[in-house]
């Protein structure tokens, strides 16, 4: 997996950008950002997750990427002056850092970093195109653990603690361009295996990701 964009830029560059203005919380469910939207901004996930998402000419919404702590949100459609190609969700409460535009282009003209930004972006498609090519021939089972997989990885949580995923069985499915009764079934024998079980306040927590992994493996 290619190394976040905190990676990237390395620590001095981080505190920096995070330095240009205050830091916001967006709860679970909140749109980040919205697909055709013009690009006013860059946001700098600082903590949470967020699932990238597009909608097709039929409403049919297909996830792209889980994004965690340490990426920026957004940069692809300021770099390339083009409106937003997609919809970020926050798939747990986050904290953010909102850049306007003019203030992201400055900084990273100061700091020369637009190449490293270039080098990024063609990763992150190449991302976006793998689980395209997995939503389209993996089972229902292999798409949905998958999914939450990326999204426990994105979540950063403690790795001897369970993974909260706050989303609802629909969400999931819409994620995954699946119906919410398939979701249902795919979900029951993980249940029943100790896999999953359901979080309080809603949700699911992941108690045994090793059992989504094998699932996968097996599409």
């Amino acid at each position: 997996m290619y190394q976040s964009h905190r990676s990237l830029l390395g620590e001095d560059m981080w505190a920096a950008l995070l330095r240009l203005v205050p830091e916001r919380q967006r709860e679970t469910r909140s749109v980040l950002l919205r697909q055709d939207d013009p690009a006013t901004h860059v946001l700098v996930l600082c903590s949470g997750s967020a699932a990238v998402t597009r909608r097709d000419g039929h409403g049919q919404r297909t996830l792209l990427a889980v994004r965690g702590a340490g990426e920026l949100l957004g940069e692809l459609s300021l770099l390339d002056g083009g409106v937003r190609s997609a919809t970020v969700i926050a798939a747990e409460p986050c904290r953010v850092h909102t850049v306007p535009a003019p203030t992201f282009e400055t900084f990273i003209n100061e700091y020369g970093a637009l190449p490293a930004l270039a080098r990024h972006a063609v990763g992150r498609i190449r991302e976006s195109e793998e689980i395209r090519q997995e939503l389209a021939t993996a089972s229902v089972a292999a798409r949905l653990a998958s999914a939450l997989l990326r999204l426990a990885i994105a979540s950063q949580g403690p790795a001897d603690r369970p993974v909260v995923i706050r989303l609802t069985q629909e969400e999931l499915a819409q994620l995954i361009g699946a119906s919410r009764n398939s979701v249902v079934q795919a979900l029951a024998p993980w249940r029943s295996a100790g896999w999953i079980r359901t979080a309080p306040g809603g949700g699911l927590l992941l108690e045994c990701c090793e059992g989504l992994r094998a699932v996968v493996a097996k599409r």
